[in-house]
């Protein structure tokens, strides 16, 4: 069936008062303030200006790291997602807490020890100078094509659908505006805005979803009896949910029933499908939380282990908090608008979902206000594409320039390095950035299948690596080929006209295979080769799990404990994944 849903999605752009203007000015002014005071001086030397010369409290970089984690396809794409899929796409943020621990017991002591600048200078004490060239030159392209130039397209798209602003003159304007800091003051410009912006899109991320919420109660009730209606509704057990449910259990879930408030989901699911989300957090949540250097930076940059890791955990517990900001609006929309999910073909539900999220923040959020949730959406971009140019900056001035040109070049040397390759980058992505819409898919595609390529073999070798002493150089250079050749061979695959099952669609399920061959091929290779130098397996560089070299640096009271805020903020999630079991709301059976 066809429907007519011009009433909801017309003019679904942004109106502004002066007074939205005035919140937008003053977020650029406060953060131009915090951008200068912060990068004044780091240029001095490499450490200031790559590392922020290792002096960032934990709370600068727990909020750096989700600021650099979060851009605009998560404010309305993931809302989007919601609106379509339901809770179950909150696993994208709460099942973090697997690689978080592996960040905080496994990565952070051996990262840290190594006293290096970048991931990939890890890998060349670990292993070999090829396994860190190798790493470098696709941590650099991963970041100027999967990662800077996406970010500045979705940025674009937003203010497109926003305001009808041109896409190539968006994207220009983002780079330049958004990269303008990672420039000037390094990481320390970068983190200090960083911790600025995530507080600016917690607070207009929640004012949505609150007055969201509140519009869904009968008579001009409160919060609670429209979180209750809510509720309710997603449940979708009767009515025009229901119906809406039913009519797309096979689209949904590709099963005869469907549990929206479910975060346990059929293998066949196209987001999360069951067991393949294990093997989706081992291998490109793995690699995009722990190995990224993008995101690994702040920590490196952190004034030791214990904020390094109390800096982790508390960007767990907002990790806790970023569902009601970017799934509960999804939730909202359906209890609203659940006619969208009978939309044919079924390829326009995504899109009309997100338009009709501007228009939800356009009819609900007052004068004003809607000028601190742009803030908040162009804070997202601006964080990520500062923390992305420059940790690619790093990665070219220590693994390409230094290590192959210029080995004994100095510290004014590598930093004015750092600033001319921000640029080039920043323009080869902004260019890279126009283009993306033109090569079909939707952005979120585009970004997940290059991650799947070519992240499950490099979190084999790393996490193999460090657990593992016996695993050698040749084991991970071979893991490194076979894993991205049979990611390659099976992207061709499932573009050619062969049958396949309808669960090897799903890229959790890509990656969890592909990340099963690297971790098979990394074993095998291990046993065929000799056992790596004693150099290369130090208690700074690895495990040693005779004296369980982990535990140092974890606060001296309680209320400073790393083991007592991990373990609550990993109960917390427990009990939400529990509760969101599927065990207290029913499936809605198809048709």
């Amino acid at each position: 069936m066809s429907i007519d849903l011009q009433p909801l999605l017309a003019n679904a752009e942004f109106g502004l008062h002066y007074w939205d203007y005035f919140a937008i000015g003053l977020f650029f002014v406060i953060l131009s303030i915090i951008g200068y005071l912060a990068g004044r001086g780091e240029q001095a030397n490499a450490e200031e200006y790559f590392l922020a010369g290792k002096k960032l409290p934990w709370y600068v970089v727990g909020g750096s790291f989700i600021a650099s984690n979060i851009s605009s396809d998560q404010f309305i794409g993931m809302v989007g997602a919601a609106m379509v899929y339901g809770i179950c796409v909150s696993l994208y943020e709460w099942a973090n807490v697997a690689t978080f621990s592996i960040l905080i017991w496994f990565f952070v002591p051996f990262l840290l020890g190594a006293k290096v600048f970048t991931t990939p200078e890890y890998l060349e004490k670990r292993f070999s100078p090829a396994v860190r060239t190798v790493f470098a030159l696709v941590t650099i392209i991963s970041n100027v094509i999967a990662f800077l130039a996406a970010v500045l397209y979705g940025g674009a798209l937003a203010l497109h659908e926003l305001f009808g602003w041109e896409l190539w003159p968006s994207i220009i304007g983002l780079g330049i505006v958004a990269g303008i800091w990672a420039i000037y003051g390094g990481l320390s410009s970068v983190a200090w805005t960083d911790l600025f912006t995530v507080a600016v899109m917690l607070v207009g991320g929640v004012i949505v979803t609150v007055l969201g919420v509140q519009s869904l109660a009968p008579d001009g009730g409160g919060l609670i009896e429209g979180f209750s209606v809510m509720l309710e509704r997603n449940a979708a057990t009767s009515g025009q949910w229901a119906e809406a449910v039913q009519s797309n259990t096979k689209d949904l879930a590709g099963t005869d029933s469907y549990n929206r408030l479910s975060v346990i989901q059929p293998v066949t699911h196209p987001m999360t499908p069951g067991w393949g989300m294990i093997g989706l957090l081992l291998s490109v949540s793995l690699w995009y939380n722990v190995l990224n250097q993008f995101m690994i930076q702040r920590v490196l940059g952190a004034k030791d282990m214990y904020h390094a890791r109390m800096g982790i955990v508390f960007a767990g517990w907002l990790k806790v908090i970023l569902p009601v900001i970017v799934i509960v609006p999804g939730l909202v929309l359906f209890a609203k608008h659940p006619d969208l999910l009978l939309l044919e073909p079924w390829g326009e539900v995504k899109p009309a979902a997100d338009k009709g999220y501007v228009k939800l923040i356009q009819d609900l959020v007052p004068i004003g206000l809607r000028g601190l949730f742009l803030a908040a959406l162009f804070g997202a971009i601006q964080s990520t594409v500062n923390s992305v140019l420059n940790s690619t900056s790093t990665i070219i001035t220590f693994d390409v320039y230094r290590r192959l040109f210029r080995p004994q070049c100095s510290d004014s040397q590598l930093v004015k390095v750092g600033v001319v390759a921000s640029v080039l980058v920043l323009v080869i992505a902004i260019i890279i950035g126009r283009f993306i819409g033109d090569m079909g898919g939707g952005l979120f595609e585009y970004v997940i299948s290059l991650y799947v390529l070519f992240a499950p073999p490099f979190a084999a070798v790393f996490l193999l690596g460090i657990l593992w002493r016996r695993v050698t150089a040749p084991a991970a250079l071979a893991t490194i080929v076979v894993g991205m050749a049979a990611g390659l061979g099976l992207k061709i695959f499932l573009k050619s006209d062969a049958d396949y099952p309808l669960w090897l669609a799903s890229f959790p399920n890509q990656a969890s295979i592909l990340y099963l061959i690297s971790m098979t091929t990394c074993v095998i290779v291990t046993f065929l080769t000799r056992p790596p130098k004693p150099e290369q397996v130090t208690d700074q560089l690895c495990m040693n799990w005779k004296k369980l070299n982990i535990f140092g640096s974890l606060g001296d009271r309680w209320y400073k404990s790393v083991v007592f805020w991990w373990l609550a903020y990993s109960v917390v999630i427990v009990l939400l994944m529990l509760i969101f079991s599927g065990l207290f709301f029913p499936s809605v059976g198809g048709e």
